[in-house]
């Protein structure tokens, strides 16, 4: 086999995991994670089950994959910013970078999560916190030393900015309002409460 033949059969694989984590996951939020079996997904992407077992060996492994996913963003956004040099905008310039990176899919992901945490716990070793969770955590402490002034109460709204985007789809839960909206108002609520925290310490200290 080729060099490019390589290629273009790793590119093939690539596209052929995402669209099975897709599926997946839309399936597991429509009918829920019992109800949904390795068979229906292969159908659905097209391939056999024998092919899905390829990519993973099982939902748990699907849901893992997915987990991974977001853990590493979270860990990239951390390296981004200890790249950056002091500037009054990277608390807000990482925020937005965070809530920016959700797309519908991965609004999916937080429902699914959040309607499903016995199996989030499940797949997390035990007394450990789950990887997104203790990146966001380190993001938020790094974040937290470029604070103008650095309180109890601006590290809670700090971290309040950086959940936004799950605060919006609890809160979008009981309405009509479709992904877009929901990740529009989760950028707004976070770009207000981090510019109140470098405007509203200029304030105090007037």
């Amino acid at each position: 086999m080729s060099e490019r033949q390589e290629s273009a059969a790793r590119n093939r694989g690539a596209q052929t995991r995402e669209a099975a984590q897709r599926v997946a996951l839309r399936l597991f939020t429509e009918q829920g994670y019992e109800a949904t079996s390795l068979r229906q997904i292969a159908d659905e992407v097209g391939i056999n089950k024998a092919s899905l077992y390829y990519y993973f060996d099982g939902k748990e492994a699907i849901v893992q994959s997915l987990l991974d996913q977001r853990g590493d963003e979270v860990e990239e956004l951390l390296a981004w910013v200890g790249e950056q040099p002091p500037s009054p905008t990277l608390i807000t310039d990482a925020v937005l970078r965070w809530v920016d990176s959700f797309t519908a899919e991965k609004l999916q992901g937080i429902r699914f999560l959040a309607a499903n945490p016995l199996l989030l716990a499940g797949s997390t070793p035990k007394g450990e916190e789950p990887r997104v969770g203790a990146g966001l955590s380190r993001l938020a402490d790094d974040l937290s030393h470029h604070l103008p002034e650095r309180t109890p109460e601006t590290v809670v709204l700090l971290r309040m900015a950086l959940l936004s985007i799950n605060a919006a789809v609890q809160a979008a839960a009981a309405t009509d309002a479709p992904d877009e909206a929901v990740i529009a108002a989760a950028r707004r609520a976070a770009r207000v409460m981090t510019g109140t925290l470098i405007a509203g310490d200029a304030e105090e200290r007037r």
